[in-house]
């Protein structure tokens, strides 16, 4: 730690002295706006001269029209090159995105009962249960047994004798 530590008398009195700077500081500063806010009117914003005929309040009334009409066009000619450049900004972005070419998300695997998304489909308010199980038909299991699987195999080739002829009329 620091062997000179400062009093808290000195500190206040510090602070006092920093924050009447700073007030000053913002009232020259504020001062300075004001001055140049005056300025900028004087010399942009010439003083108004009201003419005291009605031929000439009339004059005057068409030049503030005329002026008025041509910052409209000039505001409407810059408001049409805005936009035809977004435009422009558009189709490039789209042309981009079809050079590249879009990426597909990874899915993610979701594992829901048929219960669960038709809850989430209808909401909570509906009770639906699907037992899909319980709508099966029931099938039984037939077992097929085996009819003499020792028989002689010379009696079951002259059975099909027919479909041996078959086959050998077809090759000639």
């Amino acid at each position: 730690m620091s062997d000179k530590k400062m009093s808290s008398s000195r500190k206040h009195h510090l602070k006092s002295l920093m924050l009447q700077i700073a007030s000053t500081r913002l009232e020259e500063e504020a001062a300075e706006i004001a001055k140049a806010k005056e300025a900028y009117l004087e010399e942009h914003c010439p003083a108004l001269s009201l003419p005291g005929s009605v031929e000439e309040l009339q004059k005057l009334i068409k030049d503030i029209h005329g002026k008025i009409d041509k910052v409209d066009e000039e505001r409407y000619d810059a408001d049409a090159k805005v936009t035809k450049g977004q435009k422009e900004i558009d189709d490039l972005n789209i042309k981009v995105t079809e050079i590249k070419g879009m990426k597909k998300p990874a899915l993610k695997k979701v594992r829901l009962s048929a219960d669960q998304m038709l809850q989430a489909l209808l909401g909570s308010k509906h009770k639906v249960t699907m037992d899909l199980r319980s709508n099966l038909k029931q099938v039984k299991k037939e077992v097929k047994q085996e009819t003499a699987a020792a028989g002689d195999w010379r009696q079951n080739v002259e059975d099909k004798k027919d479909r041996k002829k078959m086959f050998e009329g077809a090759e000639a």
